[in-house]
């Protein structure tokens, strides 16, 4: 999935508790980000996986028993498939 990014920002405005401000400063700290940037990219990470779930995609009976024979049987770790697995995804 991939959006569309306009060059114009816009502003998201929440309230939280000060308690909940402090945690997100301390870690956003950790990571020597911003508040807004560690809270977008946490919402839209949060944002992608509930988008992704909530997919619903159907196969004809033969590709299920493909993907079904798969999942039962892993492939090998080989060097390949450790950096394909460590490859960051599209929307990241």
């Amino acid at each position: 999935m991939q959006l569309t990014q306009s060059k114009e920002a816009v502003s998201i405005n929440i309230r939280a508790k000060a308690k909940q401000r402090d945690l997100i400063d301390q870690a956003a700290d950790r990571l020597g980000r911003s508040r807004s940037d560690f809270m977008l990219e946490a919402a839209c990470r949060e944002a992608e996986n509930v988008l992704l779930d909530q997919t619903f995609f159907t196969v004809d009976q033969g590709t299920f028993a493909k993907f079904q024979a798969l999942l039962d049987n892993p492939l090998t770790p080989t060097d390949k498939l450790r950096r394909l697995l460590k490859t960051k995804a599209p929307w990241e």
